[in-house]
């Protein structure tokens, strides 16, 4: 039991203490490891990414590659909230998290998931306008408006998480405080309140599964009509281009949406096997992301060997 602090007859939960992932004991070392050379890996891979896209003038002036610099920010900062917790849960030091502390980790992992999630929905759009409307892509996607876009995502993936934190921990936590989760996720939360949580999980199923299952199924539409448009390529060079740009960003968001979607929609269930699935969208999206976009992404390849070589983009078309 965490500290509590008595008021009135009920006692208070004031921390929470986190189980962490089910591992036997002889391999945790090894997992140790493994979690922190992924962490390592996802913040270095997500910040060449950022300073690519910054630094190459090629780049950072196209809507395609704004968005993809604003996943790298969001991937490192998804990351920071969920792993070091992981990798501290494997080391002998305290699990108890202050109610404070769980609160925070809440509300950031919504907003930024969240926020992910509209950016993938504006990343699908944005390859389905260059693709399908390719004279017309300059004028309905520029700049401009994708800063908007993008600025409207981060809102509203801030109003979200908001809403989500504020519905959790409004209700009183007075009995068990261990959560059976390797972070604070409002199912886990929820079966610890010392009240009805019909209300809140209606609201996780529309805010979050539906939401995320919209945000999918949009996805893929965008991607029917850009397969659609890709078969009348004519060249074989062009279609190819095309298949990998767009399966690259496939591959990311079926990895993110899929996971995301089985635990949301079934927010009042309860299975062993909700942590592994979760690691896949807390914790390999995010190393995943730099991975794939710059093995299967040309231009930011060549952009990787300028800025390696200290050229910049204007000095390679002298």
């Amino acid at each position: 039991m965490g500290k509590t602090s008595n008021t009135s007859l009920d006692t208070v939960v004031t921390d929470f203490i986190l189980l962490g992932l089910s591992h036997p004991l002889r391999l945790r070392i090894l997992l140790f490891l493994l979690f922190f050379i992924i962490y390592i890996l996802t913040q270095l891979g997500n910040l060449l990414i950022l300073l690519t896209v910054w630094a190459d003038p090629k780049l950072h002036t196209r809507p395609m590659y704004i968005l993809l610099g604003v996943l790298s920010f969001l991937d490192m900062w998804l990351s920071s909230v969920i792993v070091p917790r992981i990798i501290l849960n494997f080391t002998p030091a305290s699990k108890r998290l202050p109610f404070g502390g769980c609160v925070a980790q809440l509300y950031f992992f919504h907003f930024l998931g969240s926020t992910q999630c509209f950016l993938y929905t504006l990343m699908a759009y944005d390859r389905y306008l260059a693709i399908c409307q390719p004279l017309r892509y300059p004028t309905l996607m520029n700049g401009r408006l994708c800063t908007i876009l993008v600025a409207g995502a981060w809102v509203a993936g801030s109003v979200h998480g908001s809403i989500q934190a504020t519905l959790t921990f409004r209700l009183p936590y007075c009995g068990p405080n261990q959560v059976d989760y390797f972070f604070c996720d409002i199912p886990a939360v929820l079966r610890l309140a010392c009240a009805d949580t019909t209300v809140n999980e209606l609201v996780t199923f529309v805010d979050i599964g539906v939401v995320a299952a919209s945000c999918f199924m949009l996805i893929l539409l965008s991607y029917a009509n850009i397969v659609h448009a890709i078969l009348q390529i004519h060249t074989a060079d062009g279609r190819c281009r095309a298949f990998s740009t767009c399966g690259s960003h496939l591959t990311v968001v079926t990895v993110y949406y899929v996971p995301c979607i089985f635990i949301y929609l079934r927010a009042g269930s309860k299975s062993p096997l909700d942590g592994a699935v979760a690691v896949f969208y807390t914790v390999v999206t995010p190393l995943l992301n730099p991975l794939i976009y710059t093995l299967r992404n040309q231009e930011v390849k060549s952009a990787l060997k300028r800025l390696a070589s200290g050229r910049g983009a204007g000095s390679e078309n002298k």
